[in-house]
């Protein structure tokens, strides 16, 4: 019998396994160190530490940073881009614009393939899609022998207006076909069918440069598999909250650039939704970074706004985290103005702070805690100890005798900053959106999110914060909790006043049937097909759209206005009722379910579990004595009273004085900081 699933997650440092029993629910963990130069190493090194059975797994799901690594370092196959004439340089000159408006000396880094590689044919269609001039097949030819010889690997065919005629794209494409047969070929109208030219261009640069490096690896890790046992699909994170498999990878490969990042998004509006709050914040704190995201009834939010380099934008939908250089490893620093500063300089995993004795004598968010007593000597199950009198000493050094500080409150005000630097990124996705923070819980996880988790929500006044059990390998958890997922959209551009219910149906129609056929490929039955329908619309003259739900049978166009005027009046504040409203996209999200084994529910028993141990930690430049808990100690209904320390293997979770937690029936600690 098949009852085992597997969630491997892999980061930076290290690869974490999640391995759950369908039967049970229960979870057990793996934490393993990654190995950069091939990630499946790590992945099959964590199914043998892990003692898996690929033989019993019935899904095994991947978060991988493949593609994200391969664009950050641009270890990229050689790749060639093939525009309408006189296009060539659209990815170069961008929007002009840039990410530090007031720096005229940071440029924005180059296109992902070079102007060398860029060629160009003859061909034209205009904005209502009539063709101009049909594809010069003869220069097609001349300029699929030039890439043959310079021996591409991969291609993107970026025509003007081919979003509303995909004709001459395709002919591009047959042709370097006959000609190139093995080369992977990306053609816009397919990866990001939209009027922006830049940013088709980008997306689909993008999918052309990583697509080799991706396929290559999954095809790769699905074939290992096989051999060891497995018999189902390989479930890749995506971007969008999904999973794909590696059929629809060949395709959008681009899609696993954010796959990292959206597992944690996931697994927080997983746990909010079970603990009974669908308003959720995901606050994954590591070692050099913290993302932020926002579940707002239950759903992530999407954008469309981001990349992996700035100006390069992805545009497959995404969902929306926000990343800053707040970390464990995050460095103390005093800024020419005098002030004390946190962050984004990480001392990494190596040297790592200066507690870790490898070398670093520079304050962190690590060497502070402990200078505070929130964490104890040994980190990892005892795998690490950590050396207080460097601690103190980097402490010392960096800021308490710089600004003329005592040794606990110069911690206090490393922790202080960087704490307000986390809350200002958790307002930048909550109050800056619409959304009030005291609605909300904050999920806190990653390695050292529940250090932090209690005193960031209280400066956010978020009554709840939800540490879960394996606060380390959250983001694995994730994995797990994921459907097969695709996004199709379609360009619709009209007028609301000016288009017919019918018209907008049939749009709707011809991109159902494409996202059924995409999922009847993957083996999907059509009883657990499920398409959710969008409408991107803006005030007439406006360029910026707004998401707005359809419904499934559209009868209505005024309908979809009225949606549409309170979605932008929740988002900036204000609606015009009185304005023309233009329809600019259709998109439908298409989901093929995936059963999920449920988490183990434990009968609650309200009691006050005994600490294992007491010491003493600083908090507001005060000492307490404060109990320390293990977590593998607390059951459900465990109470605890702050202040207090809970530990465990992949995390510290710091309960401060003058709030309350309580284990609830999941196992996770909910902290209340309102008490």
């Amino acid at each position: 019998m098949k009852n085992t699933r597997v969630a491997v997650d892999v980061g930076g440092t290290f690869t974490d396994i999640c391995i759950m029993d369908e039967d049970t629910g229960a979870i057990r963990i793996e934490k393993i160190a990654s190995t950069p130069d091939d990630p499946m190493r790590a992945v099959m090194d964590g199914i043998e530490v892990g003692q898996i059975d690929l033989g019993g797994v019935s899904m095994f799901s991947h978060g991988t940073t493949v593609a994200t690594n391969a664009l950050i370092t641009r270890n990229l196959p050689r790749s060639a881009m093939i525009c309408t004439e006189g296009f060539r340089d659209v990815v170069e000159i961008r929007r002009a614009n840039k990410e530090d408006l007031w720096d005229t000396y940071k440029d924005v880094a180059k296109p992902y393939i070079p102007r060398k590689d860029r060629l160009t044919v003859r061909e034209r269609i205009d904005a209502e899609g009539r063709i101009i001039e049909p594809l010069d097949e003869a220069g097609a030819r001349r300029v699929g022998e030039i890439l043959k010889k310079r021996d591409i690997k991969s291609v993107a065919i970026c025509f003007m207006n081919s979003y509303v005629n995909s004709e001459n794209e395709r002919r591009m494409r047959d042709i370097l076909r006959e000609i190139m047969p093995d080369v992977t070929i990306s053609i816009s109208a397919e990866i990001m069918p939209e009027i922006f030219e830049h940013e088709r261009f980008s997306t689909t640069m993008v999918n052309a440069v990583v697509s080799p490096v991706v396929v290559d690896y999954v095809s790769r890790l699905s074939d290992r598999l096989t051999a060891e046992g497995y018999t189902r699909d390989l479930l890749l994170l995506h971007s969008g909250g999904g999973v794909m498999t590696p059929h629809a990878v060949r395709d959008f490969a681009a899609r696993l650039a954010g796959s990292g990042i959206a597992a944690g998004a996931i697994a927080s509006r997983f746990i909010g939704n079970l603990c009974g709050y669908p308003n959720a914040i995901g606050f994954d704190m590591g070692g050099t970074s913290t993302d932020v995201s926002v579940s707002y009834q239950g759903e992530s939010r999407i954008t469309k706004d981001w990349y992996i380099e700035y100006g390069f934008p992805i545009r497959f939908p995404s969902i929306e985290v926000l990343t800053i250089g707040a970390g464990g490893g995050s460095l103390a620093w005093r800024d020419e103005g005098g002030s004390l500063r946190n962050g984004p300089q990480s001392a990494g995993a190596y040297p790592g702070p200066a507690c870790y004795r490898n070398g670093n004598d520079v304050a962190t968010n690590t060497d502070a805690n402990l200078v505070l007593g929130r964490l104890g000597t040994t980190l990892a199950g005892g795998k690490l100890t950590l050396d207080p009198a460097l601690a103190e000493a980097a402490v010392r050094a960096t800021v308490a005798e710089p600004f003329g500080m005592e040794l606990h409150e110069a911690a206090e005000a490393i922790i202080r900053v960087a704490n307000a630097n986390m809350a200002n990124a958790v307002r930048l996705l909550s109050i800056s959106r619409g959304y009030d923070p005291r609605d909300f819980a904050l999920c806190a996880f990653g390695g050292a999110g529940a250090l932090h988790g209690a005193a960031v929500a209280k400066e956010l006044s978020i009554p709840t914060v939800i540490v879960p059990l394996n606060p380390g390998v959250t983001s694995a958890l994730g994995c797990l909790l994921v459907d097969i997922q695709h996004d199709f959209s379609d360009s619709f551009m009209k007028q609301a006043a000016e288009t017919r219910p019918e018209e907008l149906e049939a749009a709707f129609r011809r991109i159902e049937d494409e996202a059924m056929a995409q999922l009847g490929h993957e083996g999907v039955a059509e009883n657990d097909m499920i398409l959710s329908r969008t409408v991107e619309m803006m005030y007439k003259g406006q360029w910026r759209s707004l998401q707005v739900p359809a419904p499934a049978q559209i009868t209505d166009i005024d309908q979809l206005v009225e949606e549409f005027h309170a979605h932008h009046e929740r988002e900036y504040n204000y609606a015009r009722a009185d304005a023309e409203v233009s329809l600019f996209r259709v998109a439908v999200k298409a989901v093929g379910l995936v059963p999920k084994a449920e988490l183990r529910k434990h009968p609650v028993e309200q009691h006050l579990p005994e600490p294992a141990d007491k010491r003493q930690v600083w908090f507001e430049n005060e000492g307490h004595e404060t109990a320390i808990y293990q977590r593998d100690d607390l059951k459900a209904g465990a109470m605890i009273a702050g202040p207090a320390i809970v530990e465990q293997f992949d995390a510290t979770t710091v309960i401060p004085p003058g709030m309350s937690a309580e284990v609830d029936e999941y196992f996770n600690i909910r902290i209340n900081t309102q008490s």
